[in-house]
Formats: structure tokens, C-alpha cells, sequence
């Protein structure tokens, strides 16, 4: 499991106060001090940190830039964003833009050490309890999906969710242990972010929980998103099979009944619905489809990802394309 970081930044130069600093040890979270704007993107875009801490006292429009960014993409959003005032850093007009900027809270001047504590306490707590981070891929659960889905809807724009599951992960599990089931979990998270990230900033990726994700995109980018996590997931996932089980292409199971069968390499399957044919009210709707749809790419031998191509009677087929 990646290990949590607060991550800080001061346009100004400045360390972390010291109210951070003993709230960051008092929870064993490292303090990692970024150079620059552009590193904490980066840092923040790979692995995103229990907290970004940033120097809001005047003069900082970098660190408003950011908190501005991180907030406004959904990829990052999720992360609490906490803005602190430097001694005389300018009152209750710095924060209040620090607040228009987006901050989850905003530490000022003249705060007591208990109150600013508590301040980061509760940010902490309130990004857990909104967002529920999965603690093995750090992605959003499932209260930050269905929030994602309803703004898409809210918003009229064409889109589709995308319901991703692991093939035989169950028998891996059995074979190679919880240890290397978790790598894999991991491994198609990063797969899935990375790629959905690179098509679409505009995307969203979640972890429902064990080898169930959502990734929501924009209705032209979707089937990019599909098929190059298809491929990626396609060249990974055999190395982390014994080279025998590997070049074979399945290492032998065994049933409830104690008999033996073949087992295939894990695949990935990803049932997908969109708005572009069906108009939608509720995400409850979206989530039924979408697990019918992933239920349906199941069915089929090998990696793919079919689409609802129907127009809202209860009868339709779908459309499949696998690697």
C-alpha cells in the first residue's frame, strides 16, 4: 500500500509551520516539501497525499493557481487542499480568496496551535468520510462515483461509465496469495488511471472495492480509454504468473468438488453505459445498466469491452470489442 504524505508548498520558501509539522508527526504522515508548482501536479497526479498544505499569504498566486487546479480536476479533487497564512499574511481577505480558490480550510493568523490542530483534523476526516479513498489504490469509493455520475447528469453532457472487472482474479487470489492479489489490484488502478488521465482530463476513475472499478468519461473518449487499458492490462498482467503458468496460458485449479480444471490467465472485462441513446434521472439507473453490462462482457472469452447500444425498451444487444 502506497504510504500516505502531506505534501507542502510555500511560493514564499517558507518549511511547514510548525502546527503542521506536529500534526503530520503525531500521525507518522512524512512531510514532503515541494520545489515548485509543477512538482506538486506531478506528485499529486501519481499518488495523491492524505493533505496538500500550501502558503496562502499574499503574494502566493502560484499556491492559489493550484488549489484552483487540484479542486477543478477530477482526478485530484478529492485530495483536501489546506491554506495557511503566514504572520500578518494579509486576514480575513487572504482567506477568503484562499476560499474562493477552493480550500477544504484555511489556517489564519491569529489561530491557536489547538484550534489549527483541530482545523486539520476535521479536513482529514471529512475527505474520508465524503470520499471513502480506497486504502489499497487510494482512488475515490463508491460515494465520490455516485457524485461524479450525478454532476454528469446534472450537467446534460454526453458520457459514459464504464464498469471494469477482473476475469479469474478469484483463482489467482487462491494460487498466489492475497499479497500478489493486492499487486494486481493495485497494477489495474494505476493502468486505469494513467490511461483514462492521458485521454481525458476531464475523466474520473474510482474503486467500488476488491477488483471492481468505475471510469466515467466523456462520450468521444471512452472507447480510447477502453481499448488502450485493454492493451496495457494485455502486456502486464502475464508477468505476474510463474513463466510456466505463463507460457502455458492457464496453471491448473481445482472446483468445490475437488477436480481439476484449466484456469486462463486473468482478462479484464468492461461493460460500459452512455446517455448518447437513453436519457437517464437517477445514477441508481446508470449503476443497475452498468452492472448488467459488465455482467454481459463476462460472458465472452478473453479482454473486451461491450457497449449498451439500446434505446431504452427492455430488450437490445450490445456491441463488443476485445484484444
Amino acid at each position: 500500500m502506497p504510504q500516505r504524505v502531506i505534501l507542502h508548498f510555500s511560493p514564499h520558501g517558507r518549511p511547514a509551520p510548525g502546527v503542521v509539522r506536529a500534526f503530520a508527526e503525531e500521525r507518522e504522515l512524512p512531510i514532503v516539501e515541494a520545489r515548485g508548482a509543477a512538482e506538486v501536479q506531478e506528485r499529486v497526479g501519481r499518488a495523491y497525499p492524505a493533505a496538500l498544505v500550501l502558503d496562502a499569504s499574499p503574494g502566493s498566486d502560484d499556491a492559489l493557481r493550484l488549489c484552483q487546479a487540484v479542486k477543478g480536476e477530477a482526478f485530484t479533487s478529492v485530495v483536501p487542499v489546506i491554506m495557511y497564512l503566514a504572520h500578518n499574511g494579509g486576514g480575513a481577505e487572504a482567506a477568503a480568496v484562499a476560499l474562493e480558490a477552493g480550500a477544504d480550510e484555511v489556517l489564519g493568523h491569529g489561530l491557536s496551535e489547538r484550534e489549527c490542530g483541530l482545523r486539520l483534523q476535521m479536513a482529514l476526516r471529512r475527505a474520508e468520510r465524503d470520499v471513502s479513498v480506497h486504502p489499497t489504490t487510494l482512488l475515490p469509493g463508491t460515494v465520490q462515483i455516485e457524485r461524479d455520475i450525478a454532476e454528469r447528469l446534472r450537467s446534460g453532457d454526453r458520457f459514459a461509465v464504464c464498469y471494469a472487472d477482473l476475469d479469474h482474479f478469484k483463482e489467482f487470489n487462491d494460487r498466489y496469495g492475497y499479497n500478489n492479489g493486492d499487486r494486481v489490484i493495485l497494477i489495474l488502478s494505476r493502468i486505469l488511471r494513467d490511461v483514462v488521465r492521458a485521454h481525458s482530463q476531464a475523466s474520473f476513475v474510482g474503486h467500488i472495492g476488491g477488483d471492481d472499478f468505475i471510469f466515467n468519461a466523456p462520450l468521444g473518449e471512452f472507447r480510447r480509454c477502453c481499448e488502450d487499458a485493454i492493451a496495457v492490462f494485455s502486456e502486464l498482467i502475464p508477468l505476474h504468473y510463474a513463466v510456466e503458468d505463463r507460457e502455458r496460458g492457464f496453471f491448473i485449479g481445482k472446483d468445490r468438488r475437488g477436480e481439476e480444471y484449466e484456469v486462463p490467465l486473468m482478462t479484464l472485462s468492461i461493460g460500459v453505459v452512455t446517455n448518447e441513446h437513453r436519457t437517464f434521472v437517477h445514477t441508481a439507473q446508470i449503476s443497475e445498466l452498468a452492472t448488467e453490462m459488465k455482467a454481459y462482457a463476462k460472458t465472452f472469452s478473453g479482454s473486451i469491452y461491450v457497449v449498451d447500444r439500446r434505446h431504452g425498451g427492455p430488450s437490445g444487444s450490445g456491441d463488443g470489442e476485445g484484444q
